[in-house]
């Protein structure tokens, strides 16, 4: 999985807004009566003793990070009820990053939400880092799914997180804005990896809404549709090219391949990849006008592809995942000249066992129901075959049979006459994209 540092600067950079608020003066402020019916502003947090304001301000404002661990541990040692707890444990917490002390960093985080289980800095810290370890192979399962309890967990707190002293409303909502993007990546990651895939496309969607740039997150958003069951094409191959126009190096050569692979599979040609390419580059989301754009890139019908097929090859010249498109899907016509050519002629071939018996192996001919363990073709042997020529689950025979039957759907071909063959058969060809027309929006 790709990886970006911008979650990492981010941290810092908001940590760092922190360490220009020191506590209010030990000095008690007069309070004024506020108007009836206005919600009184959030009370400053102040320390009272001067030496414990001393204290604090004290390690607030060492420059060394060194040193000023050394003060907040001290600090938080001395007067560890203070009302400035929790911001001493977050400067330290910043603090342990910055030198790149990552346990130390992780146990602060996790201080941080015993004084306050909504701190969005301690919870973004958590949740990035737990990503990122997860994609860097340590206890990946676990960490990720802890990054999207974390995620979660800082998606609600964010609508009612109050503004921390010393914060410019504008700063904080950038703080909300680019948490909430480390809060749906993680959810949407954890999510993804459950195949709860409607809600890694919502969590990795909204990720992607708030830094249309974010790599780290469109490209599984692009597999979130592409992989769900029904799979979403209009939304998938929209962000699986916006990632290609987004990466860099050896990656955008592979995400931009197995974009094409998808592409092609459900149009059945790559006609028309380019141009989606360049719709996704100009666009960060998918045009509101996408459905009715996306009506280019629909693929032939099953039929339709059968009778294109039949334009360039003549029966003979077909695999046997073609016949099977014809046979299953093609037009009475279409189907019949195939069934012409192929009932009653012996073919050489081979296929991967499902199930043998020395009188019957039913085989699957085609990619698609070599991938889903199904059989396609039930073969009846001339002899019976000896325990050592009956064929293992799995293993590929090469043999010789005669097409008496078949069932359309689900497809099926009969064969008699069976016999093992001792020289190399034709490998089945993969089987050539079939889809139907989606339904409108997808």
């Amino acid at each position: 999985m790709m990886k970006i540092q911008f979650a990492t600067v981010l941290l810092a950079a908001a940590t760092a807004v922190a360490q220009t608020a020191p506590a209010s003066t030990p000095a008690q402020q007069p309070t004024q009566a506020q108007p009836q019916g206005q919600a009184a502003p959030q009370q400053k947090k102040e320390i009272k003793d001067p030496a414990e304001y001393n204290a604090y301000v004290g390690a607030v404002q060492q420059s060394d990070p060194a040193a000023k661990i050394s003060g907040l541990e001290a600090f938080l040692t001395q007067y560890p009820n203070s009302v400035m707890k929790e911001d001493a444990l977050e400067l330290l917490m910043g603090s342990y990053q910055q030198t790149g002390n990552q346990a130390k960093t992780a146990d602060t985080a996790q201080k941080v939400l015993q004084a306050n289980p909504c701190n969005l800095r301690a919870l973004a810290l958590l949740s990035f880092t737990k990503r990122a370890q997860a994609e860097a192979g340590q206890n990946a399962q676990q960490n990720l799914a802890d990054a999207g309890q974390f995620g979660e967990k800082g998606l609600q707190c964010e609508q009612t997180a109050t503004k921390p002293d010393g914060l410019s409303d504008a700063d904080f909502q950038k703080l909300k804005t680019q948490t909430a993007v480390i809060f749906n990546g993680s959810a949407g990651m954890a999510s993804l990896q459950t195949k709860d895939y409607a809600k890694a496309q919502q969590f990795l969607r909204a990720s992607a809404e708030g830094d249309p740039n974010n790599l780290r997150d469109i490209y599984p958003l692009a597999l979130a549709y592409l992989t769900a069951t029904p799979p979403d094409n209009l939304n998938g191959l929209f962000y699986i090219a916006r990632a290609a126009s987004l990466a860099t190096g050896p990656a955008k050569a592979q995400i931009e391949g197995y974009g094409k692979k998808q592409y092609t599979k459900y149009h059945g040609s790559d006609q028309g990849w380019t141009d989606l390419l360049a719709l996704a580059s100009s666009n960060s989301t998918p045009p509101a006008d996408m459905a009715t754009k996306f009506t280019q890139y629909v693929p032939p019908t099953p039929a339709e592809q059968c009778t294109d097929l039949l334009k360039t090859k003549e029966p003979k010249d077909m695999a046997f995942a073609e016949w099977e498109l014809c046979l299953s899907e093609g037009k009475p016509d279409d189907a019949d000249k195939v069934w012409t050519f192929l009932k009653g002629k012996p073919l050489q071939m081979a296929a991967q066992v499902i199930a043998a018996s020395p009188t019957k192996i039913s085989l699957a001919g085609s990619s698609d129901d070599i991938d889903k363990k199904a059989a396609d073709i039930e073969l009846t042997m001339t002899a019976p075959l000896t325990a050592k020529q009956t064929p293992a689950v799995d293993s590929e025979f090469q043999f010789e049979g005669t097409p008496v039957s078949y069932t359309p759907k689900p497809f099926m071909m009969v064969m008699n006459d069976g016999k093992l063959l001792v020289k190399s058969a034709p490998a089945p060809a993969k089987k050539p994209a079939v889809r139907r027309k989606p339904a409108s929006g997808h």
